[in-house]
């Protein structure tokens, strides 16, 4: 029995199959780019963080890392005054002493960060921003427990949000002097926040919502040269005696 002959227009050469081949091709051709492209970092962002990051004798210097130096500048501008602060008006040995903590935090890591930025050719502001301003005029209006619960809670909450920067600075950094700040950050911004809590002062709640809300951009104050920058160091002649850190906040009291 002899084959029969192909049937004339049928098969994958047929009109209809020439016609789903080229819609497959076309949907091949739309789809290929988005697999290639999936997970691949933005061009222009990498094009972005490539030019806001400069080679140093000590490792390359990213936007991020010459933000983390500014900001523990600007935390020792500011801190170290609120501590003072608290030294002169806390009512209680443990708000007196997480003052005398932050004095004398501040006055050692303003010392560090001024040497890493002479040595990274880095300008720093020589005054607190704009809210760090305002928080030390709440500070310096308040009196009494208003003071030590302002004081507690301020100062918390300002640990807090340095606290996650200085562990993603540590951690990704590509910086030695860099990584050395942020050693050295870390150590003091621990001790300060557990020093805080250790007042008893610190509502927990309040600040988990503070915490998680996001932080509105404040502007950095003029920066000047690093050889100008103004070292953060205890008033002369401010002196506070400190009894021991025993004594806490007073009971809440249920009556009138």
């Amino acid at each position: 029995m002899r084959p029969r002959p192909p049937i004339e227009g049928r098969g994958i050469f047929s009109g209809t199959g020439l016609i789903v081949a080229g819609l497959a091709a076309t949907v091949v051709a739309l789809l290929v780019p988005l697999w290639s492209y999936a997970g691949r970092p933005d061009p222009a962002s990498a094009n972005v963080l490539s030019a806001a990051t400069v080679t140093t004798p000590y490792g390359p210097l990213s936007a991020r890392d010459r933000d983390f130096v500014t900001k523990v500048r600007l935390a020792g501008l500011w801190e170290l005054t609120a501590g003072e602060l608290a030294e002169r008006k806390g009512t209680t040995a443990a708000v007196r002493t997480a003052g005398r903590h932050l004095v004398d935090g501040h006055t050692s890591l303003d010392a560090h960060v001024r040497t890493v930025a002479t040595q990274l050719g880095l300008p720093l502001p020589n005054e607190p921003n704009a809210q760090q301003r305002q928080w030390l005029a709440t500070l310096d209006a308040a009196d009494g427990q208003d003071f030590d619960r302002r004081f507690a809670g301020l100062l918390r909450l300002a640990h807090g949000r340095v606290f996650s920067l200085v562990a993603e600075v540590r951690a990704g950094t590509q910086n030695s002097l860099v990584r050395d700040l942020a050693d050295d950050a870390n150590t003091t911004v621990l001790d300060h926040i557990r020093i805080l809590e250790a007042t008893g002062y610190v509502d927990f709640a309040a600040l988990a919502r503070e915490l998680a809300a996001p932080a509105s951009p404040v502007p950095t104050p003029p920066e000047t040269d690093p050889g100008a920058a103004v070292p953060v160091t205890p008033s002369p002649g401010e002196t506070y005696a400190l009894p021991p850190a025993t004594a806490g906040p007073p009971p809440a009291t249920g009556g009138p």
